[in-house]
């Protein structure tokens, strides 16, 4: 990181005269994750943004997630270090196709998966993410759910819970392409090492998964486990958080495939031009904000563990 000094220190400076903090999702570049306050996965961050004392918010991620940072600290100036970050899972789904899914649906609750613009929370029901996803469509008191956007989510959920679910077909490209076979060739190269993969991967991958889990749970998973090597299924920004938090465990990431673009767009100059020039502010407008705002909120009164 030697070769950031510079830059580091700059951001330092400005987010002191800003009264910023800066959030770095798990899959952002290293040298973002290390100049960042909080890194984490998208809903903790944006909670973290909520309950921040801070008055300008650096969100570096996709825009999806600094718009449910907007939502849930609206009294704040939210930032998105580059307004190209977007999530093609989240394009998968739009409005109109949604509003014309629920007349088919008649009433079936809309479970809305995070990775969704602010506009297609607004018209859904309440808000999961992969960390609660089960808990959230158990908390419902409907037998039938309808899940969005992502199917491989959805039917990890199906698998865990006695309700009727059905879903929309989208995918995150990512943990989409990867595959089976490259799993079970280095699970052969380091027998015994536990394979931990994340729910939005295909199923027949997860069918292979020692552990399934979110982002913020492999970080615990990796803790915890007794395991010195252990087999990474998620994108490769989370290599750099497990390294720095578990000295001495080798982590080893199943797939060359397993980054997004969309994720490394930010660099560690677009956090400083974002912070130096207050520019790229994400905000959201009513009615979307108050219908976005009630989905979440619904969400975080789940009952957690």
């Amino acid at each position: 990181m030697q070769k950031y000094k510079d830059i580091f220190e700059e951001i330092r400076r400005l987010r002191k005269e800003r009264n910023a903090v800066i959030l770095a999702h798990n899959y952002q570049r290293d040298e973002v994750q290390e100049i960042a306050d909080h890194c984490g996965d998208s809903l903790a961050l944006s909670q973290i943004a909520a309950d921040s004392t801070a008055e300008v918010i650096v969100f570096a991620g996709v825009h999806f997630m600094a718009e449910s940072a907007a939502i849930l600290a609206p009294q704040k100036t939210v930032l998105l270090p580059n307004p190209d970050a977007g999530c093609p899972m989240a394009d998968m789904i739009t409005v109109a196709a949604l509003r014309e899914k629920k007349e088919e649906l008649k009433g079936m609750p809309i479970v809305c998966y995070v990775n969704t613009s602010a506009e297609v929370k607004a018209e859904s029901d309440i808000c999961c993410t992969s960390a609660n996803a089960v808990k959230v469509v158990e908390s419902l008191p409907q037998d039938e759910v309808y899940m969005i956007p992502d199917m491989n989510l959805s039917r990890y959920v199906a698998s865990k819970t006695k309700k009727k679910l059905s879903y929309w077909k989208g995918f995150c490209p990512t943990h989409q392409l990867l595959t089976a076979d490259e799993v079970r060739e280095f699970k052969s190269r380091y027998p015994g090492a536990p394979f931990v993969a994340h729910p939005e991967c295909p199923p027949e991958v997860l069918a292979l998964a020692d552990a399934i889990r979110s982002t913020s749970g492999m970080y615990d998973y990796a803790k915890k486990s007794a395991a010195r090597t252990i087999l990474i299924g998620t994108e490769m920004g989370i290599m750099y958080r497990l390294g720095k938090e578990n000295p001495g465990k080798e982590f080893v990431l199943v797939s060359r495939s397993l980054i997004c673009p969309n994720m490394k767009i930010t660099t560690i100059e677009d956090v400083r031009d974002s912070l130096r020039d207050m520019k790229n502010v994400i905000k959201v407008e009513e009615p979307v904000f108050s219908k976005a705002r009630l989905a979440l909120e619904r969400m975080l009164a789940v009952p957690r563990d």
